[in-house]
C-alpha cells in the first residue's frame, strides 16, 4: 500500500481514531484468547475431585496413621538412595 497524502488534519484525526479503535479490538482479541486458554488448562472439576479424595485419605485414623507415617517412609527412601 503506497503512502497516503492528507488534505487536512480532520483526515489525519479520523484516521488515528479508526487505527486507535482497531487497536483495542485486536487488543480484546487478544486477552479473551489467553482468557480462553486459560480456562481450558485449568481442569477445575479434577483439581476438586483431587481434593475431595485428599480429604477423605487424610481424615480419621487412617490420616493420621498416614501423616505420621509418610515423613518416616521419605527419610527411609532418602537414606536408601544415598546407601545410608
Amino acid at each position: 500500500m503506497g503512502t497516503k497524502k492528507y488534505s487536512s488534519y480532520a483526515e489525519i484525526d479520523h484516521d488515528l481514531k479508526i487505527l486507535k479503535v482497531e487497536r483495542e479490538i485486536h487488543y480484546k482479541k487478544i486477552v479473551l484468547s489467553i482468557d480462553r486458554t486459560k480456562e481450558s488448562l485449568v481442569p477445575s472439576k479434577s483439581v476438586s475431585f483431587v481434593s475431595d479424595m485428599y480429604d477423605k485419605v487424610f481424615s480419621g485414623s487412617a490420616g493420621k496413621i498416614l501423616n505420621f507415617a509418610i515423613p518416616y517412609l521419605i527419610q527411609w527412601f532418602i537414606n536408601k538412595k544415598r546407601g545410608d
